[in-house]
């Protein structure tokens, strides 16, 4: 995995109300693939959460699978 790419959480990480399957992005990884900084944003932009993660915590995502959308309790809608 590489920096941009888009990956899938599978270990949910109830401090940050991350849920397996959710979708993050690589910005940045750490040595031989011993991290990365992933970041987990809304459909419309705003970044929840951006941490660090083992590979074993992410994977690429594959042919054939679709997105599902889920509404996160701390993000008050504001319009």
């Amino acid at each position: 995995m590489k920096e941009l790419d888009i990956v899938v959480l599978t270990q949910d990480l109830p401090q940050l109300e991350l849920q397996v399957g959710d979708i993050g992005t690589i910005v940045m990884t750490h040595g031989e693939d011993a991290g990365f900084e992933v970041e987990f944003c809304t459909l419309d932009g705003e970044t929840v959460a951006l941490e660090t993660l083992l590979p074993s915590q992410i994977r690429p995502i594959t042919r054939g699978e679709i997105a599902h959308v889920r509404k996160l309790p701390a993000i008050v809608d504001s319009h």
